[in-house]
C-alpha cells in the first residue's frame, strides 16, 4: 500500500497561496485554502517578475507560467525587451519633459515583466478546482497538541478545521507568524520603513501625449533626493503604471497600511523634482491612495517553521518593493515547498516527514529571503541618494544596484529545490 498523501491547509488566497495550492494539487496533494475575504482578490497595481521567478513558475506548474504569459506586459519597444529599468536624474529643473539625463540601464533575460496583481490572480484562480477554497475564514488561533496529531485552526466565525499541516500564506500582517512568534514578539507585526508611495494608473494614450512614446511605453526609474518615481506599462500596454516613493522621518500613525490621499500632497512631496516628474503627477487622479511601506526587516523570523505549521512568502519575509522581487521570491518559496511535500519520504514518514519538510524549507530559504528584505531597503536608499558610502555617486549606485539585482535574477530554482531536498533527507535520516 502506498502511504496516503497529507492534507495541507493554506491560510490566505493571494498570489503566494494560490500558486502554492496549484503546485501542490498538480502533485496530487490534498489542499484546502482558507481565505478571510468573501472572494479571491488582490489589492495593488503592477507587480514585476524577473527571470528567477519565471523559472520558479515553470517549476511549480507550466499552467502557472501560462497564466502569467496571458497577462504580462513587457516594454513596448522590441528594442528594449530585455531592459529592466532605465535610470535617470530627475532633479534638474532645466531638463525638458521626457528628456531627463540618462544615468544607466539594467538588463535581464525577461526585461520589465509586469502584471496587474488582480489580473494575474484572476488567471491563477481558474486553475484552482471548485471546493478547494473556503471564504470568510479569518484565522484566530492554531492548536498543535503533539508532534503527531492534526493541527486545529480556529476561525473568527466560530468554526474550526483540522489538517495534517498548516502553511501560512496570509501576507504581511500574517496571523500565522503572530501565532508562531507570540503576539507580544516584536516580529509579530510588520514595521514601518519610513517610506511611503503614491500609486496611480494613467491611460497610455494620455501618457504618450504628455511624455513622449519612449518615456511612456518603456520602464523608467526617475531618481532623486529622498524620493523616486517609477513608471512601466501594464495591461498589455494600454496603461502606464506609476509609483512615487518618498522617505519621511515621521511615524505612520494610521491603523491601515493604505490611506486615501490627494494629488496636492504628491506635488508637495516632489516639489524639488524636475519637469518630467511634475508632468507625471499632473496626469494622476485628484484623489489617490498612499501606501505605507512596511516589512519584516527589523525583527526577522528566527525560523519559518514550528512543528507542523510553516510560514511562506510575505508571511515569512515581507519585503519592501524596491527590488521588484517580493512576489517572485514567494513563487520560489512555493516551488521549493511543493517539491518538498511531494517527496515520497515525507509521505512515508507521516507527521515526522511533514515537520522535516518544513524544517528543510526554513533552513534553506532563510538566507536568501532575509537577504532580500535587507537588500531591498538598501536599494530604496540607493535610488534616493541616501545610501551610506554612496550618496549621489551615480557610478557607485549603478554598480551596487546591478550586483544586488543580479543576485536575485541569477537564482536557479532547480538548485534551490536540490538543496532543500538534500536537507530534508539529512533531517529524516538523522
Amino acid at each position: 500500500m502506498t502511504p496516503e498523501k497529507p492534507t495541507i491547509a493554506i491560510i490566505g488566497g493571494g498570489i503566494s497561496g494560490a500558486t502554492l495550492a496549484i503546485a501542490l494539487i498538480r502533485r496530487g496533494i490534498n489542499v484546502t485554502i482558507y481565505e478571510q475575504a468573501h472572494a479571491f482578490g488582490e489589492i495593488g497595481a503592477g507587480v514585476a517578475f524577473s527571470p528567477n521567478s519565471v523559472r520558479a513558475m515553470q517549476a511549480c506548474s507550466p499552467d502557472i507560467y501560462n497564466a502569467f504569459e496571458k497577462v504580462c506586459t513587457t516594454n513596448q519597444w522590441p528594442s528594449k525587451k530585455n531592459i529592466w529599468f532605465e535610470f535617470s536624474d530627475s532633479m534638474d529643473q532645466n531638463q525638458a519633459v521626457g528628456q531627463e539625463k540618462h544615468l544607466f540601464t539594467l538588463y535581464n533575460d525577461t526585461g520589465a515583466n509586469a502584471v496587474h496583481r488582480a489580473h494575474f490572480l484572476d488567471e491563477l484562480v481558474k486553475l484552482i478546482p471548485d471546493g478547494v477554497t473556503q471564504f470568510k475564514k479569518h484565522l484566530d488561533a492554531i492548536e498543535q497538541h503533539s508532534a503527531d496529531s492534526k493541527v486545529k485552526m480556529k476561525f473568527h466565525d466560530g468554526t474550526t478545521a483540522e489538517a495534517d499541516a498548516v502553511i501560512g500564506c496570509d501576507g504581511i500582517k500574517a496571523r500565522t507568524r503572530a501565532w508562531m512568534l507570540g503576539d507580544d514578539h516584536p516580529g509579530a507585526p510588520p514595521v514601518y520603513t519610513y517610506k511611503y508611495a503614491y500609486r496611480g494608473l494613467i491611460p497610455m494614450e494620455r501618457a504618450v501625449e504628455a511624455l513622449g512614446e519612449d518615456s511612456a511605453k518603456n520602464s523608467k526609474m526617475h531618481l532623486g533626493r529622498d524620493g523616486h518615481v517609477l513608471t512601466f506599462p501594464v495591461d498589455h500596454g494600454s496603461t502606464m503604471n506609476v509609483v512615487a516613493f518618498r522617505t519621511t522621518d515621521k511615524d505612520w500613525e494610521h491603523p491601515k497600511l493604505t490611506v486615501p490621499s490627494q494629488k496636492e500632497h504628491v506635488y508637495e512631496d516632489f516639489k524639488d523634482f524636475g519637469p518630467t516628474v511634475k508632468k507625471i503627477i499632473d496626469m494622476l487622479e485628484p484623489n489617490l491612495d498612499c501606501w505605507a511601506i512596511f516589512d519584516t526587516g527589523a525583527h526577522p523570523m528566527p525560523a519559518y517553521n514550528k512543528g507542523l505549521v510553516c510560514c511562506l512568502g510575505d508571511a515569512a519575509h515581507a519585503t519592501s518593493p524596491h527590488h521588484g522581487a517580493g512576489a517572485g521570491i514567494c513563487i520560489e518559496d512555493a516551488a521549493v515547498m511543493a517539491d518538498l511535500l511531494a517527496d515520497p519520504q515525507v509521505h512515508a514518514s507521516g507527521s515526522k516527514g511533514l515537520a522535516a519538510a518544513f524544517q528543510a524549507f526554513s533552513d534553506t530559504r532563510k538566507e536568501r529571503t532575509q537577504w532580500l528584505v535587507q537588500s531591498s531597503r538598501r536599494e530604496g536608499d540607493l535610488y534616493e541618494w541616501r545610501a551610506n558610502g554612496v550618496g549621489d555617486n551615480f557610478d557607485k549606485i549603478h554598480q551596487e544596484c546591478k550586483q544586488r539585482c543580479e543576485t536575485i535574477w541569477d537564482g536557479q530554482v532547480d538548485d534551490m529545490i536540490r538543496e532543500a531536498k538534500g536537507s530534508l533527507h539529512s533531517i529524516l535520516s538523522s
